[in-house]
């Protein structure tokens, strides 16, 4: 039996076409695929990711257990409403998660996590908990819902069905929320654009989708939302990185502090790595194919692979993000398998589309 968000009856009144995603009955696209892409690059699109798990950390020491918990550094969060991008790591380096984090109080932290990973990630915050902050309190929010509207014109959008919101969360910067009526707001997202990630409570969540689908957002299904994080050069859990590789190796490092004394999950295991394979984009050059997930990249180095790979609709050409050996330079020219024929591809380095316009030519 699938599981559904609040909005599922509401995608299939507006003829979504609903598709099985890790277990979630989840709409892939309304009609075109590329359409909702351009809608979110040039206008304004929403997505709903009621899948994805929101947590709350409540209690004393919720700062100090993060600060072991996360591979990135929760110190740099000092005014509420901050979110950090991070990894959760095993003890070996792999990534069990990627995440954000939200600091609210110094007693009190909000964690949205991968629909996926959600309850792996949650055992793995409660073992932790039990061996190092047992006063800690971890509460999955089933209770809400969420919805990304994002593209140039998603916040405008937004301040005209929410009355009041622009004076609540026109000074938000990116990666920062604000809570309004009822709502967590955030100016954060997955595809490249500006926008906000919705929160609230699901009956207002089913409501508020239909009122922006009313005042013009489009409704993107997750083809659109593949493709539009694949140009910003986003990573997606369990292709672009899983349990078996470190960040270090998934264009992530930046989000790992190893500069600061504090000790962290993984962070002896990111330490010994020697010489960690690299993490970059493919632009094809030859026709005839597409990249995709999985096809062998040889190199002068040795072979790497592709994790993700997609027409892209902003360039008008095959991309990919892939995993390839040490001592590959972007400009570099490699082959790509593509249905047991070679295809050259270019080394660059993503996003390859961002606010809009096309960064790769």
């Amino acid at each position: 039996m699938l599981k559904t968000t609040p909005l599922n009856a509401v995608h299939r009144a507006q003829g979504a076409r609903m598709v099985d995603f890790g277990g979630w009955d989840m709409p892939v696209n309304y009609g075109s695929q590329i359409e909702e892409h351009h809608a979110v690059r040039t206008a304004a699109g929403m997505f709903d990711v009621s899948h994805m798990r929101v947590v709350d950390l409540e209690g004393d020491g919720a700062r100090a257990f993060l600060r072991y918990a996360l591979a990135n550094n929760v110190d740099k969060l000092k005014d509420s409403g901050k979110a950090l991008y991070s990894c959760l790591l095993r003890p070996d380096g792999g990534v069990i998660d990627d995440l954000i984090v939200y600091f609210l109080t110094e007693a009190r932290f909000r964690i949205v996590v991968n629909a996926g990973t959600a309850d792996k990630d949650i055992a793995w915050f409660r073992e932790l908990i039990a061996r190092h902050a047992p006063s800690l309190t971890l509460t999955p929010r089933g209770d809400l819902a969420m919805i990304a509207v994002q593209g140039p014109e998603a916040r405008a959008a937004v301040w005209r069905v929410l009355p009041g919101s622009e004076a609540a969360t026109a000074a938000l910067k990116p990666f920062t929320a604000a809570t309004f009526d009822g709502l967590f707001i955030a100016r954060t997202g997955y595809t490249g654009e500006d926008g906000f990630e919705l929160i609230g409570p699901a009956a207002r969540l089913v409501e508020l989708w239909s009122t922006l689908a009313a005042a013009g957002v489009r409704p993107c299904g997750l083809g659109a939302r593949d493709t539009l994080r694949l140009e910003a050069g986003m990573n997606l859990y369990g292709q672009d990185m899983d349990e078996t590789v470190s960040p270090l190796e998934s264009g992530l490092a930046w989000t790992v502090d190893l500069a600061s004394p504090r000790d962290f999950v993984g962070k002896s295991a990111l330490l010994a790595l020697a010489r960690p394979r690299q993490f970059v984009g493919l632009l094809l050059q030859d026709k005839g194919g597409v990249l995709r997930a999985h096809q062998v990249v040889r190199t002068a180095q040795g072979e790497g692979e592709i994790t993700s790979g997609s027409f892209s609709p902003t360039l008008g050409k095959s991309i990919a993000l892939a995993r390839v050996p040490p001592g590959v330079a972007e400009g570099d020219l490699v082959r790509v398998v593509v249905r047991d024929k070679e295809l050259a591809a270019r080394v660059v380095r993503p996003p390859f589309a961002r606010n809009g316009k096309a960064l790769i030519n």
